[in-house]
């Protein structure tokens, strides 16, 4: 009968050596666990950095091109026979004409600044007053209807704001 009791201790005990790990194996294994989870954080961080640094160049290209609109219309302001370069059909453009491209082409870039989330919501919101302002109060909502031909010069996506949020929203 003891040997039947020390040999039942004896099973037991080595089931429970088997499923034991020693100390330092336990050490080993959270310290797996752990550079693999750094990994992973690392990596979630850095991929979020880099989409933030695509809209970076992204926005940086954008304010590049802006510039280059700006310039073009100063020189179409002091040269207005230089419109035939864009448009062979028109021989000149009146400097009101010329504003109301420039204000165009500024509410394009605001417009697309906020698409990048580049603009804050206060930000936006003073934007959006501003060009509601400008196409209820100034003649600038003539010539987008008349004169610009928008679907010609300015994004569908900007086109659609336009007609629909700052036309339509002053009508009603």
């Amino acid at each position: 009968m003891y040997s039947l009791r020390n040999l039942i201790i004896k099973i037991s005990l080595a089931k429970l050596n088997m499923a034991e790990l020693p100390i330092s194996e336990l050490i080993n294994l959270a310290g797996a666990i752990g550079i693999i989870a750094t990994l992973f954080v690392i990596f979630y961080f850095s991929r979020k950095e880099m989409k933030s640094i695509a809209v970076d160049i992204e926005t940086s290209v954008l304010n590049d091109l802006d510039e280059k609109i700006h310039a073009m219309s100063e020189m179409l302001v002091h040269r207005p026979e230089l419109v035939k370069v864009l448009d062979k059909n028109q021989s000149s453009i009146s400097p009101e004409q010329d504003f109301a491209y420039y204000v165009l082409y500024t509410c394009a870039h605001a417009f697309h600044m906020r698409q990048r989330k580049v603009l804050s919501d206060n930000e936006w919101a003073g934007w959006l007053r501003w060009m509601k302002s400008a196409f209820s109060e100034g003649t600038i909502s003539e010539y987008w209807g008349k004169s610009i031909n928008p679907e010609k010069w300015f994004d569908p996506a900007f086109q659609d704001f336009i007609d629909n949020e700052i036309i339509k929203g002053n009508k009603v």
